[in-house]
């Protein structure tokens, strides 16, 4: 196997991440030596049963970043700092009875949404920003529409105003990107969600953040406020991601066109098929070993870091032997991660409401719409971390607004 480590970045996870993936895995075999910003060092985990492994034992692969083996090197201003941080009170951190019950506050808290409020404030939102969309006769559907909708969506649930949305959308993408504005994006994150935590102390309201602070588990407020950043974080951009690229993957691909002409069966095929090919978290940080191990035959020190190659796991040829076949009802994939760390199912249910209700609106309220530009210029953002379109053009026979009135 390779030993020479691969840069995690560059322009072929935005242009071509499967060939890549592919490529990574035939040099290196399951578990490949990258580079992080700054050269520092980790291994990025894509065969699916080393993954499995991975993710599977919490106490070998713990979800303890104070156990990296690389803090010494890195600087206060690693722009990665906000992804892998270092004694942040957040459930991401959290390891054994402590995490459990930590997942148990944010799941029963989530799980009390009730499912046909959740669907109405989709349908709203959806509905105005199409609203303001619908006379134009064109429209970008990722930063005019995706990009919006979910942080609105979440921030009503959670207890913001909404108007606090746009600035928490900026925040967010600046924080997720790992770039020069990341720490910036995460600090307006902690200020909004610090604000919003005390107004709910003193005037508690039946909302998500509300039924946390009621919680008796014992979870100081410094806890809660970094849980309801992971939160809005991994609620509002792989959603807006999953929405956007599974309406390209509807205006692109014959096998889903049915859907574009009053069909709705294929809307949940394709949204599942993004999910094994195309889905929005493509990458994760981290686990660490907390001894020396082997793993897909290669030797893991005590302290090394391990990126879940979420994408690249899904594609492992292992187990997907015909990579061109519709997934169907499959639901083996890692785009919510496994075990006792993966995407709680009461998150990942609100997260297919939004996703689904925005895609079936669009569809409800632009029948005849159609890409502006030709496939292969669709672009994607430059990272290694989330996977989602820069934009979306379209184009569509201008309709007036549900009240009647052309925007």
């Amino acid at each position: 196997m390779n030993s020479t480590p691969v840069p995690l970045g560059g322009p072929r996870f935005q242009t071509e991440p499967a060939r890549l993936y592919r490529e990574m895995r035939r040099e290196h075999g399951p578990v490949v030596p990258v580079l992080l910003d700054g050269d520092v060092p980790a291994w990025l985990v894509v065969g699916y049963r080393e993954l499995h492994q991975v993710t599977g034992d919490p106490v070998l692969f713990s979800r303890d970043s104070e156990l990296w083996n690389q803090w010494d090197s890195i600087p206060g201003d690693w722009p990665l700092l906000p992804m892998i941080g270092r004694k942040q009170p957040s459930i991401l951190y959290t390891v054994g009875e402590r995490h459990r019950q930590r997942a148990g506050m944010i799941s029963d808290a989530l799980e009390a949404v009730d499912p046909f409020e959740l669907r109405t404030h989709c349908e709203r939102f959806a509905d105005e920003l199409i609203d303001g969309l619908c006379g134009k006769g064109e429209a970008d559907l990722v930063g005019e529409y995706a990009m919006l909708l979910p942080v609105r969506v979440l921030a009503r649930l959670y207890g913001f105003s909404e108007e606090d949305g746009p600035a928490l959308v900026a925040a967010l993408n600046d924080m997720i990107d790992g770039r020069e504005r990341a720490i910036e994006g995460q600090q307006y994150l902690a200020a909004s969600m610090a604000a919003l935590l005390a107004e709910r102390q003193a005037a508690p309201a039946r909302d998500v953040v509300s039924r946390m602070l009621a919680d008796t588990s014992g979870f100081t407020p410094e806890e809660i406020a970094q849980d309801l950043m992971v939160m809005m974080a991994a609620g509002h951009q792989p959603t807006a991601d999953w929405i956007g690229n599974s309406l390209r993957l509807m205006l692109t691909d014959t096998r889903f066109a049915a859907s574009l002409f009053g069909g709705r069966n294929s809307v949940a095929e394709a949204m599942s098929e993004v999910l094994w090919e195309d889905t929005p978290t493509q990458n994760v940080a981290g686990r660490w070993a907390s001894r020396d191990t082997r793993l897909g035959g290669r030797p893991i020190r005590a302290g090394d870091m391990l990126l879940l190659g979420l994408q690249g796991a899904n594609d492992d040829p292992q187990v997907r032997t015909d990579g061109a076949t519709l997934t169907g009802g499959n639901q083996a994939h890692f785009s919510f991660g496994h075990g006792e760390h993966r995407c709680p199912f009461p998150a990942q249910e609100v997260a297919e409401v939004i996703a689904r209700t925005a895609i079936e609106v669009v569809l409800d309220r632009l029948p005849d719409i159609d890409l502006a530009v030709p496939a292969d210029s669709l672009t994607r953002r430059p990272s290694p971390w989330l996977r989602g379109l820069t934009s979306l053009p379209v184009r569509f026979t201008p309709t007036p607004a549900l009240g009647g009135t052309p925007t």
